[in-house]
């Protein structure tokens, strides 16, 4: 049985409390908790403005869509992410170009990036894995430089920042971010994008009703009040009121759900320094000019050298009933986007293969205690010592 998932949410009754609230009003979809979750999460990171939606995957393709990527045009993203950083990307009709990471943070490395630019590139799709933000500046000089865009996939980095500043308080043409039970606030399923542009803002909004304008200066015939008009190939990817109403109860607990990952994460560097010494299991890299938003604990561990594989240890904690994770198969191991990116399999990641080779996710959410990092700690320490 296990007794310690790898992630988890925290409901409170206060949130129940909020859902049953939105479930009495007159409105179940469409109405004024939309706008008040957009709001209150805007003012939160710092942003001009907040376009929520279905899923971060969701988030991912609106964000693709309403900046005109689409047939013919690339992307450049990491191999270290989930499917639906390059999926989303095959939506709007776009190819993907899989880059390298830094072998230390698993984090998209610039350089690695800049060779595969060419005149179909459209964007630079960063990750910041784990909750880690990426290296903004240098890849933003790299898009500022070759006139393209950036979309942050921050599904793991609400509540992170980048030199002083909240990840999606910046610059970039979009920022993504997730509210799936495991990440920092839920709203069940649900998404977010940020983006400073008000074209785009506007984009986003129709896109993700049906392609619908309501206004009727943008119109192209106006004949009464009850007129709207289909202007795109839109989605259904709108955000219930009962979902913003849990966005909104658990966005008021944010910062004290930041502060539990932080302090955990912190209690684990501790107790695997004490335990480990450094030799052969590893904690996260903190970088002084960012925060990390803690959404992963992932320890990169020489399994070699404790002549063991993953899967055994894994399979050693689940038997004490703690849950650990892969993040991630690198994206060309799937069939799916070794079919949608022949080419791009030939080219050595050696960041990549380093990363993926070494990582596991260790028990990380707001309700875990110091006892269980303590705890999970010592079972690791266990496992791994009783490898043949």
């Amino acid at each position: 049985m296990t007794r310690l998932p790898y992630g988890r949410q925290t409901i409170d009754d206060d949130d129940i409390a909020a859902v049953v609230a939105a479930l009495r009003a007159p409105q179940l979809t469409c109405g004024p908790l939309v706008g008040r979750f957009e709001a209150a999460l805007a003012d939160w990171l710092g942003a001009p403005h907040a376009t929520v939606c279905a899923s971060g995957t969701a988030a991912l393709h609106l964000a693709y869509a309403a900046l005109g990527i689409g047939e013919g045009d690339e992307i450049i993203t990491t191999p270290i992410t989930f499917s639906a950083t390059a999926a989303a990307a095959y939506y709007v009709g776009a190819e993907v170009r899989i880059a390298d990471v830094d072998p230390a943070t698993g984090n998209l490395s610039p350089a690695s990036v800049e060779p595969l630019i060419n005149r179909r590139t459209r964007a630079i799709v960063p990750v910041h894995l784990a909750g880690q933000p990426a290296d903004l500046a240098e890849l933003s000089e790299l898009a500022r430089r070759h006139g393209l865009r950036i979309v942050e996939d921050a599904c793991h980095a609400l509540g992170a920042s980048y030199r002083g500043a909240r990840i999606g308080a910046g610059t970039s043409d979009a920022v993504v971010f997730s509210f799936h039970p495991v990440k920092h606030i839920t709203t069940g399923e649900g998404g977010a994008v940020i983006a400073r542009d008000p074209e785009v803002r506007r984009r986003l909004e129709r896109l993700r009703q049906h392609g619908i304008e309501r206004d009727p200066a943008r119109l192209s015939a106006p004949t009464g009040p009850w007129v709207y008009e289909v202007q795109d190939l839109g989605w259904n990817y709108r955000l219930s009121d009962i979902a913003c109403a849990l966005g909104l109860a658990q966005l008021a607990k944010l910062d004290r759900f930041l502060a539990d990952r932080r302090r955990l994460a912190a209690h684990y560097r501790a107790e695997l320094a004490r335990v480990f010494g450094g030799d052969g299991v590893t904690a996260p890299v903190e970088l002084a000019d960012r925060d990390s938003a803690y959404h992963l604990f992932a320890v990169a561990i020489d399994f070699p050298r404790f002549h063991t594989t993953r899967a055994r240890v894994m399979a050693g904690l689940a038997a004490a009933g703690i849950a650990t994770q892969v993040h991630y198969i690198p994206l060309l191991d799937h069939a799916l986007h070794a079919r949608r990116c022949p080419d791009e399999a030939a080219r050595p990641r050696p960041g990549a293969d380093h990363y993926y080779a070494r990582t596991l996710s260790l028990p990380l959410f707001p309700a875990l205690t110091t006892q269980d990092v303590t705890s999970v700690v010592g079972e690791l320490h266990r496992v791994l010592g009783e490898s043949p």
